[in-house]
């Protein structure tokens, strides 16, 4: 199988070092700037699971650079998304399908468009990562899956494949058929994780360890766990109180991406987590006060550190 990965930022050079390291078919589609960082120090890993640093990843920076290709993992911020579907339009044309690790929901609907439902698969990834100052790729913590499933008739052995191809990686990839209820579930968890952490401006410890702002993530939870069944998803039972019960397993400097983009001045994808609930839930009936409260609360810092100017 030949994969051709979107980004070589946390999420994608995480999860394509841990196949590049497994021996996999693996080409980085990455800007000027990352390539030349790559090319001097290797992609290298920081991570519970075992640090690496390979030196054998093939780079590129256009598509047509790219000879062959039956996947192409997309793992960029949402508002990286339009670059991208131009940029990856020449690969699925020559009939690769499109695995997005994205966070929300709303961007399956955005390639379908671009791509058709047939190229489209789903998939989610669990992973608390970020890029140091020299570009290394620091995970934190247990969790580092990369899920997927059809949406569609006929995926299902591009799917099967990837998983048989990943099982010797130091990460874990699972094929699911309910798919939809997996990116829902992340969905929920990642609203209001990145809500919590980036309004209150502190990491998951401190949020667990008080009462009320613990109750706020819980009412996020249970707010998202409701849109997810007026859409359709069901999500388990109790989903809400075990999500919490795992938060507080987590290490407590354990933070979301968007909190350290936001520590960084960089943009938050606000717009795609939290508005695109609201977006969501207007046109079902269901009110979302707190994920609306946070919405209000990070929206200002949507394009960076220093609040939007009337």
């Amino acid at each position: 199988m030949n994969i051709t990965i979107v980004g070589a930022g946390a999420v994608g050079g995480y999860f394509g070092g841990r196949m590049l390291e497994a021996g996999l078919d693996v080409t980085f589609l990455v800007r000027e700037k990352r390539a030349e960082q790559l090319r001097a120090t290797g992609l290298r890993l920081r991570s519970y699971y075992g640090d690496a640093e390979l030196h054998n990843a093939s780079l590129a920076l256009h598509a047509d650079e790219i000879k062959a290709c039956d996947l192409v993992i997309v793992a960029v911020k949402n508002y990286q998304l339009p670059a991208v579907i131009d940029s990856i339009r020449n690969l699925v044309e020559r009939g690769a399908l499109v695995l997005p690790l994205l966070n929300g929901v709303e961007h399956f609907e955005v390639l379908k468009q671009a791509f058709g439902e047939a190229a489209v698969l789903g998939g989610m990834c669990q992973v608390i990562a970020t890029l140091d100052e020299e570009g290394a790729i620091v995970q934190i913590g247990q969790a580092q899956e990369m899920v997927f499933g059809p949406l569609s008739p006929g995926q299902e052995p591009v799917a099967q494949a990837l998983s048989e191809a990943c099982a010797g990686a130091k990460m874990r990839a699972m094929y699911r058929e309910d798919i939809l209820a997996q990116i829902w579930q992340k969905y929920a968890f990642i609203t209001a994780f990145s809500g919590i952490t980036t309004a209150s401006r502190l990491t998951i410890g401190p949020v667990i360890a008080c009462d009320a702002s613990r109750e706020v993530f819980h009412r996020v939870l249970t707010e998202m766990t409701e849109l997810a069944a007026a859409n359709g998803v069901p999500l388990p039972e109790g989903f809400a109180e075990q999500t919490v019960g795992r938060m507080s397993k987590l290490p407590g400097e354990s933070t979301s991406s968007m909190h350290k983009d936001f520590l960084k001045g960089l943009p938050l994808e606000v717009e795609s987590l939290q508005g695109g609930a609201l977006r969501m839930a207007a046109g079902t009936g269901i009110l979302l006060p707190t994920v609306s409260t946070l919405y209000g609360l990070i929206k200002p810092f949507e394009s960076g550190s220093t609040p939007n100017k009337a």
